[in-house]
């Protein structure tokens, strides 16, 4: 059945456009039986055929993209056998051949594709796709579970019936691409029109009109409207269809890695997705900015460290996962649902059973993990230095501290006509320059409409902040602090012994209504550098 609306709902764009072109077509008939003057029939003739020329490129749409592969890393059969003959016994249990060819990927996912033809009528090669964070966040039976749900759809044939689906989605999209595109086009043109016009008029010392598209693709925006809105009806019956696979598929892993283990997967992945997000935002990415990346193999690697520091933090995130609402236009069944319907299946006494990381079916997975990095990642990153994890942290914030604090030591040369270094700034407090020094950078436009104390009390915490910066890079460079990397909060900065607390003291009281530097000048290496 999902196979039979896939096909109805093709034919149905098909005859949308039969009709479209048949109401083009009619209006042009009646241009002509209404004897419109010459001039302005060919007008309407040729606004005709450009209204056509979009949907029936859309029509001629055959071809559906094939899967090439994208970005991964393919795992061969003679590298990883321990893992061929894991999908190969999966694929086995899931009553289907196995793949022709796995890719190693760095997303939290798992997916299957086939390249069939004749619309799904004949298969094609198949690929499936594996998360590297899935092996490295799940257990072995996990990943049974999850590679058993993806071979479930290949058994199910939802792969070869998908290329109807991808085809009238495709056609569709294109279809109204097309349309917007020249719509596009037409108020680019409009627009250009517009400012030609103002730059003559400028040249004669005449005002220059306001520039507006106006109705310029309009026609185009309009005839996209009833294709929208058979998109939208396309997606909510599709994709209704594919949630149900999706629970074919459930039972299938359930079948093979067992119901508690499958349900304990399903309620892993939206945890580890977040984990990951969180990982390569703060850790892995993290030195980016300072031309720095993990050692090979840890940009993605690494994600275990993080996974092992915050184990009680992400079992609360597991256990307290919300409910998702479900929305027609949600490819997968929220996993509160799948969860629950796996529950009801009888018990197979499988459980869960103790067992080793998902990533140990990979033979020699740092090198792995290293070669994956230099296939997805852009030669940019590739080419950015490689540190270890201490130096990242350290290295990334004494790089990140420096660059926020330059425009304090700018606004201190300026004002002191001299360097802009602490010593300066210092000087400047001492000599009451300090809020004029404050007053060069930039601000929130309440605090630049402020006056008298309210515009110091908006200064005094930036004053702060940069002598704050000012002092640890002193420190920093002076080998008296660091940056300490740790995984289970965000890094840490170790000042000397009993720093902390005389640190804040002596802000403050650099920064009073009398400022007195001298307790944060006492604090300073001997010989600190300019800073």
């Amino acid at each position: 059945m999902p196979a039979v609306r896939a096909f109805l709902l093709l034919a149905g764009f098909y005859l949308l456009g039969v009709v479209v072109l048949g109401v083009l077509v009619g209006a042009d008939v009646a241009i002509f039986a209404a004897d419109v003057p010459g001039s302005a029939a060919v007008k309407l003739y040729v606004v005709s055929v450009l209204l056509a020329i979009p949907l029936v490129q859309g029509m001629l749409a055959l071809r559906t993209p094939k899967d090439e592969g994208g970005d991964g890393l393919v795992l061969t059969e003679e590298r990883q056998p321990e893992l061929w003959h894991t999908v190969r016994t999966l694929a086995e249990q899931a009553g289907t051949p196995a793949p022709d060819e796995l890719v190693l990927t760095g997303d939290v996912n798992a997916s299957v594709t086939e390249n069939a033809r004749l619309l799904g009528l004949l298969p094609g090669p198949r690929r499936m796709r594996i998360g590297a964070p899935l092996l490295v966040g799940l257990n072995e039976p996990q990943l049974h579970a999850v590679l058993g749900h993806e071979l479930g759809h290949f058994s199910n044939a939802d792969t070869r019936l998908s290329q109807l689906t991808l085809r009238g989605r495709y056609t569709v999209s294109r279809t109204i691409q097309a349309f917007h595109d020249r719509a596009d086009k037409a108020a680019g043109r409009e627009l250009a029109k517009q400012e030609k016009r103002n730059t003559k008029l400028t040249a004669k010392g005449k005002k220059a009109k306001a520039v507006d598209a106006g109705i310029a693709g309009f026609s185009y925006r309009l005839m996209a409207k009833p294709f929208i809105g058979y998109a939208h009806f396309y997606l909510r019956v599709t994709l209704k269809d594919g949630r149900a696979q999706e629970l074919a598929a459930d039972r299938i892993a359930a079948k093979i890695a067992g119901r508690d283990v499958t349900a304990s997967a399903l309620r892993q992945i939206p945890v580890l997705d977040a984990a990951y997000g969180f990982y390569m935002e703060s850790y892995a990415t993290l030195g980016t900015g300072a031309g720095l990346l993990p050692p090979p193999g840890e940009v993605f690697g690494g994600l275990r460290h993080l996974l092992a520091a915050r184990g009680e933090e992400l079992a609360r995130l597991r256990a307290g996962a919300p409910r998702e609402e479900l929305s027609p236009y949600d490819s997968h069944p929220p996993i509160a649902d799948r969860v629950a319907l796996l529950g009801q299946l009888p018990d197979d006494g499988r459980g869960l059973p103790p067992a080793r990381p998902a990533i140990a079916v990979l033979r020699d997975p740092a090198r792995v993990l290293a070669e994956l990095e230099d296939a997805v990642l852009t030669a940019e990153a590739r080419g950015l230095e490689r540190v270890d994890w201490g130096q990242l942290v350290h290295r990334s914030l004494r790089t990140y501290v420096d660059r926020g604090a330059e425009p304090l030591r700018t606004a201190t040369a300026e004002v002191t006509g001299g360097p802009g270094t602490l010593d300066a700034l210092l000087w400047a407090v001492d000599n009451g320059q300090q809020w004029a020094v404050v007053d060069k950078l930039p601000k929130s436009a309440e605090a630049a409409s402020a006056t008298g104390r309210a515009a110091r009390e908006f200064a005094r915490p930036r004053l702060r902040s940069g002598l704050k910066s000012l002092t640890v890079l002193a420190l920093v460079d002076a080998q008296q602090a660091w940056w300490e990397l740790a995984w289970h909060t965000e890094a840490v900065l170790r000042l000397p012994q009993g720093y902390e607390q005389r640190l804040d003291k002596a802000l403050d009281a650099a920064v009073s209504d009398t400022p007195n530097t001298g307790p944060l000048r006492t604090m300073l290496p001997q010989s600190a550098p300019a800073l």
